[in-house]
Order: structure tokens, then C-alpha cells, then sequence
């Protein structure tokens, strides 16, 4: 018989190969009560199922009675005919099930732009694929599809994910975007058209903040996910500092718009004139000042390597904000935009340094920069800050 159990820490994994039926089931689930009670306690219990080719009602019943018996059991690596099977038959429903991914390779492709998250190359002319980092989980790629659909759907123009792959040891999710470019690229090899990019920017933040999120969506509170954050980043700054970070998010008005949370201009393609969000993780809603001051925290005050990280060179930010600004206040006096800038600018300082909660693994040069420009802009200014987040209430949608 083609069956083993093995345990590896708290995880036990069953592996089978062939066809699970009237005639084997029995003779699987006899083996398996053996072994199973052999291995103590368990955790966690997975059956991989790469190797499974077929499941009648008898092979059903033996996974039933494991997930009775087991709470913590799950099934991975399922091909999609049996994938199919426990489908149709609502399986997927009572048990935790992952399919098996297609294997793809990026190897010759070009590198699109990188984030703390993930990579994201150019897989063929109409589609481009996100690899996350070693660390990701299948949650997290499960919750940005269903950011990216959930938004969509609310009229945010943003690509849609058709597809979950893995990618060597890593995971990837495929976007279909036809011959676009993020907008960084764009910058960078027509910076003659800086403005004209600019207002398309302004005019797709817009969009974005003119929707509305609806009580019982799926999308979560930006404030709150601004917050855990903070509360991660303790490790590198004193608490009375990071307590005034948090100080600057609660001060931000309340709001419902959707927010996409991270729309810097690699994480917007151009595609046919139109410009497309990608990167859905961090889509929330709240406050259009939070998104606007993850933007200028991007373009205007990034600590670390702008060019590499950003696309384009430092000198186009500014302006390029500027032009940005002025379009999305249209209407507003000098005075009123300048005036919004500097709350802007001031809520930034919370994204100048929150992103280090997004890995453990970052060099200790870079912490160390961050530690040095945060004693610069925010320990040194407590008071500036704190006078600035009373006029936050003055920004009501």
C-alpha cells in the first residue's frame, strides 16, 4: 500500500498514492487509525494529496471521519480532478482544502517593480505576476484576491487575479494587464510628460476616494490596520515616539472612502491611457488624507534608495507631487492646498517608518538609517507634530 504518515514538529502529513475507492478506502482508513494513534498528539493534520487520482463516496467518507476526528485537518496539493470531486460534493466547504498550483518560472522575465510584500515581473505581453516573499501564506494571497474583487466590484479600476501559482518555493498571483507599464517606468522614460502623468494620477485617487464602503464589506478599517502597525515597530523606536504616531492616525478624521494603502506609481499601470491599481493588499478605507499620505510618504519623503525603490529619479517627485496636488484640490485657494500639504506631509511621517513592521529580516544599516531620519523628523519636532493633528478636523468629507 502506497500510504505514510510522517510528523515533522507539530505537523503530521499524510501522503497516498492512486485511487481511493470502495476497495481501498477500507483497507486506508484501518492503516491510517494504526499509524495516526501511534503519533500521540497532533496539532495540526494535513493529507497531501498530490498523489491522489481518484475519490469515490468511500474515499469521502474516509476524509470525514478524519475531519471529525482531527478538527486541525486540512488537504493540500490537490490536483484538480479530485479538486473537482470535493468541489461538487461541498467538501471544500467542511474542510480546508488548497489545489494544486501550477508551476511557473520566471526566469528571462522582466522585473516590474518590487515591494515589501513581493516582486512583480512581466510574464507575457497581457499578464503580470506578483511573487510574494518566502514567508507569505496562502491567506495572504487569498485576502488580496478577494480585496482586488471586492474592489472591482465598488468601480475601483484595478486588475483582477485569475490565478494562484507557485513559483519555486515561493507563491505568485497572475494579473491579466494587456502591454501596460507601471507608472514609474512611464516617469522615467518620459519625464517630458510629468505633468500629464501627474494629473492622471490625481484624477485616478479621485475615483478612488469619491467610492464609499458600505457596512458588512469585506474591505477592513484603514486606521486600525495603521495602528497594528505602529504597535509592531516598538522594537525600533521609543514607545513615547511611536505613541505619537499613533497619536497622528487618531487625529485623522473618520471616514469611509476606499483606500487603496499603498498607491505609490509602481503599484499603478498605464494600460491603453487608462491608468490600473495592482497590489491590493493593504486596501482599506478611512480617510483620504491616509492614502494621500502614503503617496507623499513615496514620492516626496521615502527613506532609503529612491531611485531603486520608487522607479525614477528623486528630482521628478516633488514636482511631479505638486502638479498631483494641485489637480486633486482643483477648485481649492493656494492657501487651502498649502495648508493641506502640510497635513499631508505631517500624517506621511506614520508611512515613513510603519513599513518596517513588513518583515524581521531587514539589514541593520536600514534600521539604522530609519532610526537617525526618525529622531530627525519626529522625535525633534513633537510639537509641530501635535499642533499640526488639531488642524486635521478642519478636513471633513
Amino acid at each position: 500500500m502506497n500510504l505514510s504518515v510522517e510528523r515533522i514538529g507539530d505537523v503530521v502529513t499524510i501522503r497516498y498514492e492512486g485511487m481511493l475507492d470502495s476497495v481501498s478506502a477500507p483497507i486506508v482508513h484501518q492503516e491510517l487509525q494504526t499509524q495516526l494513534a501511534s503519533q500521540g498528539d497532533i496539532d495540526e493534520l494535513v493529507w497531501n494529496a498530490s498523489e491522489l487520482t481518484y475519490l469515490s463516496s468511500s474515499g469521502l467518507r474516509v476524509l470525514l471521519g478524519l475531519k471529525k476526528q482531527y478538527p486541525c485537518f486540512h488537504i493540500v496539493e490537490v490536483g484538480m480532478e479530485v479538486f473537482d470531486i470535493l468541489d461538487l460534493t461541498g467538501f471544500t466547504q467542511i474542510i480546508p482544502t488548497e489545489r494544486k498550483l501550477r508551476e511557473v518560472s520566471i526566469d528571462g522575465c522582466e522585473l516590474v517593480g518590487k515591494g515589501g510584500v513581493g516582486t512583480v515581473y512581466r510574464l507575457s505581453d497581457d499578464t503580470i505576476i506578483k511573487v510574494f516573499r518566502k514567508d507569505a501564506t496562502m491567506d495572504m494571497l487569498n485576502t488580496e484576491m478577494n480585496l482586488a474583487k471586492e474592489s472591482f466590484l465598488l468601480g475601483m479600476p484595478t486588475a483582477i487575479t485569475f490565478d494562484v501559482v507557485r513559483v519555486g518555493d515561493q507563491l505568485g498571483l497572475v494579473y491579466e494587464l494587456l502591454k501596460a507599464k507601471t507608472l514609474s517606468d512611464c516617469i522615467k522614460q518620459h519625464p517630458e510628460r510629468l505633468d500629464e502623468y501627474a494629473i492622471l494620477y490625481a484624477k485616478l485617487f479621485k475615483q478612488l476616494h469619491s467610492i464609499e464602503v458600505q457596512k458588512g464589506s469585506i474591505i477592513g478599517d484603514s486606521y486600525e490596520q495603521e495602528i497594528n502597525q505602529l504597535d509592531y515597530i516598538r522594537r525600533y523606536f521609543d514607545d513615547e515616539s511611536v505613541d505619537l504616531l499613533i497619536h497622528i492616525v487618531q487625529s485623522v478624521p473618520k471616514g469611509n472612502r476606499l483606500l487603496h494603502g499603498d498607491l505609490q506609481t509602481k503599484n499603478v499601470m498605464l494600460q491603453d491611457g487608462e491608468l490600473m491599481m495592482i497590489d491590493m493588499g493593504e486596501v482599506g478605507y478611512g480617510h483620504p488624507m491616509l492614502d494621500l499620505a502614503h503617496s507623499y510618504s513615496s514620492l516626496v519623503s521615502l527613506v532609503g534608495d529612491y531611485d531603486t525603490i520608487i522607479g525614477f529619479p528623486r528630482k521628478y517627485g516633488e514636482p511631479f507631487w505638486n502638479t498631483m496636488m494641485s489637480v486633486y484640490f482643483k477648485g481649492e485657494s493656494a492657501e487651502t492646498i498649502a495648508h493641506r500639504n502640510e497635513q499631508i506631509k505631517v500624517a506621511s511621517l506614520v508611512r515613513n517608518f510603519s513599513w518596517l513592521s513588513l518583515s524581521d529580516s531587514f539589514p541593520s544599516e536600514v534600521i539604522k538609517e530609519c532610526q537617525e531620519v526618525f529622531t530627525e523628523r519626529v522625535k525633534n519636532h513633537k510639537e509641530y507634530i501635535c499642533k499640526m493633528c488639531e488642524t486635521f478636523s478642519d478636513w471633513q468629507l
